[in-house]
């Protein structure tokens, strides 16, 4: 990725009126110049009790330039439209792949103004469901009692609150684009789930070789086989330094503060084994053999740190609209362009602070590190 400030990007933001005024941003730096898009896998963090037991986390990919007609059929975007996340899903109306709208994904909301600052778990159900109740009814109907229903449905929209996501980002053209969506929507579009042969990682996995053919593997020794989100990561990110051209770039987006236990770091299959203790104890105690050669594997094939070298991004305010030209491209100009030359400048902690951009005023709300509402630009040239 040029440092120097040379790559006039464009791409997205996320942006909150408070009531009190105050903007909260977010900006996931995805798109280039103007004629050009891009792909990304969004590799989400696990949480919850499952999310302990399987620590995998989730597989996603979002298109900037592709956008949903409906949940189940695609479409070039339209000026003002942020692109897709598409993913594979399991026990949703027998679908094999969901198309959510980006900013619903995140939030679970239609307007970036909608998105709140701090959410608790009632929160995060009432805008789960008003949501489903406007455009998912078809995919998740009320349940016979016309109350909500249970199942897999949440995990449609509202990412941000569960989970951090990391993001790998990748140029493609136009064709590429029109090509992926003329496959998709002729590809029967039927439920083959399976968490070991065609999972969520399958199908990024799948998406990312249309794109970039051969670039995207199974690791066979540290995953014994199965297809996980960090290893689409890591192929991806080895793939990126061979291809330049690509200017493949990572970011991270935050788990939107508030009471919600905080998502827990991806792991492959081998690396959950003897990272955790609840695996890793009784198997050192039971068969120490097998236990000493999991750990060898992991220390020499397994290892690969998404947020390595992760530095502060600087967030500005933009509209909430995505400029495009009339072909649908997102074009230059757009309030997130330059960031790149500004970003060396942050310090380690953001500051509370009003800071200004060309297209209005934005206050970050928390001063950690890397708080919610921020996005961490990761050089992928120190990724191992």
């Amino acid at each position: 990725m040029k440092k120097n400030g040379s790559r006039n990007r464009t791409g997205f933001e996320i942006v909150r009126s408070h009531a009190a005024g105050v903007l909260l941003c977010v900006a996931l730096l995805l798109g280039g110049v103007r004629g050009y898009g891009s792909v990304a896998l969004l590799m989400g963090e696990p949480y919850g009790t499952l999310g302990g037991m399987s620590p995998t986390g989730h597989a996603a990919i979002y298109l900037n330039r592709v956008c949903a007609e409906t949940p189940t059929r695609l479409r070039m975007c339209h000026r003002g439209e942020f692109g897709v996340v598409v993913s594979r899903y399991s026990g949703i109306a027998g679908y094999d792949w969901i198309a959510i709208p980006l900013i619903p994904y995140l939030y679970a909301v239609d307007n970036l103004s909608e998105a709140p600052q701090s959410v608790d778990a009632a929160d995060v159900r009432a805008l789960r469901d008003a949501y489903r109740r406007e455009h998912l009814m078809t995919l998740a109907p009320d349940d016979k009692d016309q109350k909500t229903p249970g199942g897999g449905w949440v995990e449609l929209v509202g990412a941000s609150y569960d989970r951090t996501i990391h993001v790998f980002e990748a140029q493609t053209t136009r064709e590429q684009d029109e090509r992926f969506v003329e496959l998709y929507n002729d590809k029967k579009n039927v439920s083959h789930f399976n968490f070991f042969l065609n999972n969520c990682a399958d199908f990024s996995k799948n998406v990312l070789n249309f794109y970039f053919p051969h670039a995207v593997h199974k690791n066979y020794i540290s995953d014994v086989g199965l297809t996980t989100p960090k290893q689409d990561a890591r192929s991806l990110t080895k793939y990126g330094k061979k291809h330049p051209e690509l200017e493949l770039t990572a970011y991270v987006i935050p788990q939107v503060p508030g009471s919600l236990k905080r998502s827990t770091s991806v792991n492959g299959v081998v690396e959950a084994l003897v990272k955790s203790k609840r695996y890793v104890v009784p198997l050192a105690i039971l068969h120490p053999e097998f236990t000493g050669g999991l750990l060898v594997v992991y220390l020499s094939n397994g290892r690969f740190n998404p947020s390595k070298n992760a530095q502060p991004f600087k967030i500005v305010a933009a509209d909430d609209n995505a400029t495009r030209d009339e072909t649908g491209d997102l074009v230059d100009g757009n309030a997130v362009a330059g960031l790149e030359m500004t970003a060396p400048k942050m310090p380690d902690t953001l500051p509370t602070q009003l800071m200004t951009s060309d297209t209005g005023l934005v206050e970050i709300a928390y001063p950690e590190a890397l708080p919610a509402g921020s996005s961490s630009l990761i050089d992928i040239s120190e990724i191992h």
